[in-house]
């Protein structure tokens, strides 16, 4: 298989690059580097099947050669990434999306469009099925990233109906793992990084607002079996295991070793309160739910964060964070 992965430089979208590589399947990775890391790919550059392209979808999708599945995960992700960027991701959700769409129906390829929880806003229904329409704040600050992805899955699936290309959408639940950027604003790499540091761990509003927490290998496993599906969805992938951010908090202060203490500050505006998916779909369909212990994928993160935090680049990068941290975001 010939595969096009949009966003492909990403802390997503280089995993499941890597997995695809694995299995002997040629990648084209195309990114614009906007919020993502030429480091997260550099250890797949020297594999021949393995082709970086530095473009912006938004820009067009032009790929030479035969083409059997578009995987589009361009978009920035984190609150502090669709705030700082709210046009670029409204026009990467639409533009962006269209022109992958249409590469994959002039290759006749598979197309699977990575949507997100965050379609479900602040949840009226507990866990939240696919079945749930939602309940958005179409104006407010995170509506750049809820309604764009948003537009995405009714383009997808206009693009199913009315053109005839094999198309797909999942929505992806609280992703973690090795790789995250230290300053993108979300609960994990955050409270990691403040606890590394010995720093006060910040938690929004009192702490009781949840998410549910899937590590990343899980999460390309899901998305490949989703590929390899006849099925359009939209199909949940996510972790059901549901844990507060106090909790979260706790956690990560435990098992860094870490002394710092937990600083309560104020919960940004449209915060979800809940958030756990219901994976009944994905487990009929798929075959699929996930089977990494989030302690054991906390570990793993907590060592990427580790070895980065001792680098000159890491330092760098975290330096350049600002006062992201204040106002940390689970985010998808």
């Amino acid at each position: 298989m010939r595969a096009v992965v949009t966003g492909g430089a990403g802390f997503i979208g280089s995993h499941l690059c890597e997995r695809l590589l694995r299995a002997d399947h040629d990648v084209v990775c195309v990114d614009n580097f906007s919020t993502s890391s030429a480091d997260n790919i550099e250890h797949l550059k020297s594999d021949r099947h393995f082709h970086l392209h530095r473009r912006d979808v938004t820009q067009g999708l032009d790929v030479p050669g035969p083409v059997d599945a578009v995987l589009h995960l361009a978009s920035p992700a984190s609150p502090v990434d669709y705030l700082k960027l709210p046009l670029e991701t409204l026009r990467v959700g639409s533009a962006g999306t269209w022109h992958a769409l249409d590469l994959a129906a002039a290759k006749g390829a598979r197309f699977l469009l990575t949507s997100t929880s965050e379609s479900y806003g602040d949840p009226l229904v507990h866990p939240q099925p696919e079945s749930y329409w939602g309940h958005v704040n179409p104006v407010g600050p995170r509506s750049v990233y809820d309604e764009a992805k948003r537009f995405g899955e009714a383009l997808t699936m206009a693009y199913r109906r009315n053109r005839g290309v094999d198309a797909k959408i999942v929505r992806i639940f609280n992703t973690f793992g090795p790789r995250m950027r230290a300053n993108d604003g979300r609960a994990i790499p955050t409270f990691i990084c403040q606890a590394l540091r010995g720093e006060p761990i910040t938690v929004t509003g009192d702490g009781n607002q949840t998410r549910s927490l899937c590590y990343v290998d899980d999460l390309v496993d899901g998305l490949l079996r989703m590929l390899a599906s006849d099925h359009g969805g939209p199909v949940n992938l996510g972790n059901p295991h549901e844990v507060s951010m106090l909790e979260l908090a706790q956690w990560i202060a435990k098992l860094t070793d870490s002394t710092s203490d937990i600083a309560l500050v104020p919960r940004p505006q449209d915060d979800p309160e809940r958030r756990r998916p219901d994976i009944t779909v994905a487990r009929q369909l798929l075959d699929w739910e996930p089977t990494t212990p989030v302690e054991r994928g906390l570990c793993d993160t907590i060592t990427d964060f580790r070895r980065r935090l001792s680098s000159d680049e890491f330092t760098a990068l975290r330096n350049r964070s600002g006062n992201s941290s204040l106002n940390p975001d689970a985010g998808s």
